[in-house]
Parts: C-alpha cells; structure tokens; sequence
C-alpha cells in the first residue's frame, strides 16, 4: 500500500520520459524506474469537499471510466446529474497533449465541490494511438500522466494506492508505451452509520480472466489486512470479458470475490457498459466491462447511465454506472 499523499505530483523532465523509451525491456529494469519515480509512489489530493458532515443513507456512488476525460466541463455535469457525493473514475489524463495539457481530475473536483485523491497508472511514453493523435496540438506532454481518481463531497479518510502488479505489459507495447502498472486508489468515507472504504480500481484489459483474478485477489487480500471488518465498495472497469469473446461470465473474479464475501451489482446483465467514442471509433464494440463488487453493505439499484452528453456526442466509451447504498448490513 501506498499512502504518502503530495498536494501536487513531481514531473519528470521531458528528457527523462524520453529516456525511458532506451531502458531494457525486463521487469525488473522497469520497476527499477518506477521505484525511483517519486510521483509513481504517492497520491496528490486536492480539492474542497463541499461538506463535513457525515454522508447519510441512502447515497449514490457514480463509476466511471472517462476514456482520458476529453470533455471535463462536460463530464462533471453528467456525474452532477446522478447527485453522487461519492464518484471513482479510471483513465484519467493529466499533462497529456491529447487532452490539451489539462488535468481533468482537478477540474471536476472543482466543479463538484469534492475533495479528490489521484494517482499514476502509467506515465505515457508517446502521444497515444493514432485517433489521440487527432486531438493533439503540442507534440508533446507536459506531464505525461495516466490514471485513476476516487473524490467525495467529503473529506476523504486515509487515501492509499495499490499497485496491481502483472507483466508490466504496457511497457514493451509499440503502439501506446508506457511506464506503471495498473492500481486501485480509495480512502475511507465517513458516513452517519460509520466509515465504509471506497475503492476505484482499473484491472488488465491486455490480458486473460486468471490474470484479473489474480488482481483482484492481491486487492481484497491488501484491504482485509489495511482495513479488517470494514465495509467495502469496489467500483470501476474490471474489463471483464476481455480475450472471452465478451463473456463477461468467465471470469474468475466473480466467484473468488464471492467467496470473500463479496456482491457483484453491473445492473441488467443484459445491459453492456462500451460504446463507440470519438476515440474508439468500433461500431461493433459492446461489452460488459463496469461493475461494483459490495460487502458489507446493502445495496439498492444499480444503473447504466449513457455516456452522452446534451447533443448526443459521446463522452467516454464506457457509460457511466451508479449504484445506490441504503446502509450497513
């Protein structure tokens, strides 16, 4: 776990991103980098929270994955709609050309009245795919970071991170190179009831169910440890289905979270979470990929939002998810 937390995350010297591209291709050549990175081993927290009263039952807990968050004025407003006081992101840029240098999380934060904690999945070697491309004007990346967000209209307890260690399968990657691993982040929320911990996480799409299983073994394994008979809430992209033809049922990261206690809530079964985006541009593209996997905690409705703003042009290509927490069990 990590749980050092900076007010802003160092920047590596674009010199130095550009000399990650020469380090050998070997794990441990790769985490030797990692370790040395100070901003791949804390969290920045920002934000106001609008409130520091003690959430109250029942609440909403939005999950999205924002597809880098291209629009963030946007995009607040679509997660203000769902009145969410607690919201997990996942693919969330910040210092990348593609999404004009901005950072995305910081915004809206700041549009919501939240306290955000934020980390680094990866630090972006090159530009993006090709459609990313499109959206650049600078060629290059101010920051060059990649990752994930938990915020709250409350002051969010304990922040920490979790790195979801693999094979490291973005770094030799020709197209899209990267720097990390994918991680959950999360803190501790404070409710009328009591604290329940709330965790946005982003597992392996590269790869097959065993290793998403794995993954999400490694994070129930670190919460029961970090935070023993507490309340938990998982959200975000499990990526479920991936190398499975869609079938999000083959993944063993159901019944192993099952068998630890946990629920899952993704809404209708028969309701995929993608869509075609303006970045991933496949017609064809439905899957079921968005989830919460609950214990300890009663949960009501869980909905599939489309990601579509006002006009209709796509936000992200995975729609927004809410579940509704009606209280302790």
């Amino acid at each position: 776990m990590i749980f050092e937390t900076v007010e802003q995350l160092a920047v590596p010297s674009l010199e130095l991103r550009q000399g990650f591209a020469s380090i050998v291709r070997t794990i441990a050549a790769h985490d030797a980098a990692m370790g040395a990175r100070p901003e791949m081993n804390s969290i920045e927290v920002g934000g106001t929270s609008s409130s520091d009263t003690p959430l109250a039952f029942p609440l909403t807990v939005a999950a999205w994955n924002l597809e880098r968050c291209l629009f963030p004025a946007e995009s607040a407003a679509h997660l203000a709609a769902t009145n969410a006081p607690v919201v997990l992101l996942s693919e969330m840029d910040s210092g990348m050309a593609r999404t004009s240098q901005r950072h995305p999380t910081a915004e809206v934060a700041d549009t919501l009245g939240m306290h955000y904690a934020y980390g680094i999945e990866f630090i972006e070697m090159g530009l993006g795919s090709d459609t990313e491309r499109e959206f650049c004007e600078d060629d290059f990346n101010a920051k060059g970071f990649h990752g994930n967000a938990l915020m709250a209209s409350v002051p969010l307890g304990r922040p920490f991170m979790l790195r979801l260690w693999g094979e490291r399968l973005w770094f030799t990657d020709g197209e899209q190179p990267r720097l990390g691993e994918r991680f959950a982040i999360g803190a501790v929320i404070e409710t009328e009831a009591g604290p329940f911990v709330a965790v946005s996480t982003h597992l392996e799409s590269a790869t097959t169910a065993v290793y998403r299983e794995r993954q999400v073994k490694e994070l129930i394994d670190a919460l029961d440890e970090t935070f023993p008979d507490m309340p938990v809430l998982i959200g975000g992209d499990l990526n479920t289905g991936n190398h499975a033809g869609g079938d999000f049922e083959a993944e063993g990261l159901f019944a192993l979270s099952a068998a630890r206690g946990f629920t899952r809530h993704g809404g209708p079964l028969d309701v995929m979470t993608t869509r075609p985006s303006l970045i991933t541009r496949w017609p064809e593209r439905a899957m079921k990929l968005d989830w919460f996997l609950s214990r300890g905690l009663k949960i009501g409705e869980t909905r599939v939002v489309p990601s579509l703003d006002e006009t209709g042009r796509p936000l992200s290509d995975h729609d927004l998810i809410t579940c509704a927490i009606e209280g302790f069990e």
